[in-house]
């Protein structure tokens, strides 16, 4: 019954004005423009904690702050994309994203470094689960799915081109000068073609609701199984990502001694993978359905994050964290479309609530991981985080469904 009630719900949204071609480009620079700060991060990690004399698991912490404050930030979005236009608070994010960018490049301290890319967690808490829903807002069910992919891939791009740009960037000035020559112009120029390619008619945000209304929308969360289901597994899935994500490029630089300018073609040959399993994923999707191509893909990714950590050959590991990266791609276009679909109603409020699972898995994961790294070395950091993966495709199954195949 309430599932037929939400495709009612859903079918309505259906009747309007068409975006332009500049929507769905302009949301995925916005996806784009989210990435550069993280893959100047990861890149970086270790010339940044050698600035600021700091070991590299401390330093690693500053991606840990930013995801809690993405967690904090996501939930308060629930209840502003009730209040407000969808289009005004991917601004908003896009906006601090410039904002943490400029702190990082001024940070003189370690404290100073941390608060400054934490505010980036404000701009992806912000940005991220209101492009989602203006896909669902203002594309019909069966584009959702391609539309999605491409967002995906945005956010893929910027390690794509990021990662190389970067490592180029910084052997001339230091891991300062990329932000200040490629992070900053890049959020900047989102900022520019959201405001012109996102249509501002929108049926999302009320000032005028009411405080019952706010409430009945993380209720109808709360009571649908399928949608904690969703939650869940999306903070398992991110979890087993951060063994790529965040320790990855270390691994490689420390367990067979990469110089960075060589590390920066394992963030391009990742980033490609997962470009391509984003922009794969739509033709899966449409073909078996949301849940069965997250519960595999999700499956596969955290399996292949298990092995790699553990190969004694460079190219036989960089291999498998490839594939990884490929299948961590798919799930992300996929349990983004699984979720979507949970609580038309509520679509703000639900990707914002699953914005904040996301980033609550990279809090966990960056916090487990650093603690499994000073343990058990990197072949635990793959253990521990790439089984969270195999635990979300088990959650995915027996918990979730797909109401648009109710």
């Amino acid at each position: 019954m309430e599932q037929s009630r939400n495709r009612g719900d859903d079918s309505t949204s259906e009747e309007k004005v068409s975006p332009g071609r500049m929507f769905l480009p302009s949301l995925t620079m916005a996806s784009f423009a989210l990435g550069p700060i993280a893959v100047v991060a990861s890149l970086l990690l270790y010339d940044m904690a050698e600035t600021f004399s700091v070991n590299v698991a401390v330093m690693g912490q500053i991606s840990t702050l930013s995801s809690v404050v993405a967690v904090v930030f996501a939930v308060l979005m629930g209840v502003l994309s009730v209040r407000f236009k969808h289009k005004s608070l991917l601004l908003v994010g896009l906006l601090f994203m410039t904002v943490s960018t400029s702190g990082c490049f001024l940070a003189f301290d370690y404290n100073w470094m941390l608060i400054s890319y934490g505010l980036s967690g404000v701009a992806v808490a912000m940005a991220s689960p209101m492009a989602s829903a203006l896909i669902g807002e203002h594309f019909p069910l069966e584009r959702r799915a391609r539309a999605v992919g491409w967002i995906v891939a945005g956010g893929s791009l910027a390690y794509l081109i990021g990662g190389p740009t970067i490592a180029f960037i910084a052997g001339f000035g230091g891991w300062r000068a990329p932000l200040l020559a490629f992070v900053l112009p890049i959020s900047a120029a989102s900022v520019l073609l959201a405001f012109v390619g996102v249509p501002s008619a929108s049926r999302s945000g009320n000032p005028s609701i009411s405080k019952e209304a706010y409430l009945e929308s993380f209720k109808a969360i709360l009571k649908n199984r399928s949608a904690l289901a969703c939650l869940t597994g999306d903070v398992l899935r991110m979890v087993a990502f951060t063994t790529i994500l965040l320790y990855g490029t270390t691994f490689f630089r420390v367990r067979f001694e990469l110089p960075v300018e060589y590390a920066s073609f394992v963030i391009l040959g990742g980033a490609l993978f997962y470009t391509l399993g984003g922009l794969t994923s739509g033709r899966l999707i449409n073909r078996f359905g949301r849940k069965p191509s997250t519960v595999l893909t999700t499956f596969l990714s955290g399996a292949f994050t298990v092995s790699y950590a553990f190969m004694p050959n460079l190219w036989l590991s960089l291999g498998l964290n490839f594939v990884a990266s490929w299948f961590f791609g798919m799930v992300a276009a996929a349990a983004n479309c699984l979720t979507l679909e949970q609580l038309p109603k509520f679509r703000g409020t639900m990707m914002s609530v699953d914005s904040a699972a996301v980033n609550l898995g990279s809090a966990v994961g960056g916090a487990i991981g650093g603690l499994a790294l000073l343990w058990f070395d990197y072949e635990g950091v793959g253990s521990v985080l790439g089984a969270m993966g195999i635990l979300a495709a088990l959650v995915f199954y027996f918990f979730a469904t797909d109401p648009t195949r109710t």
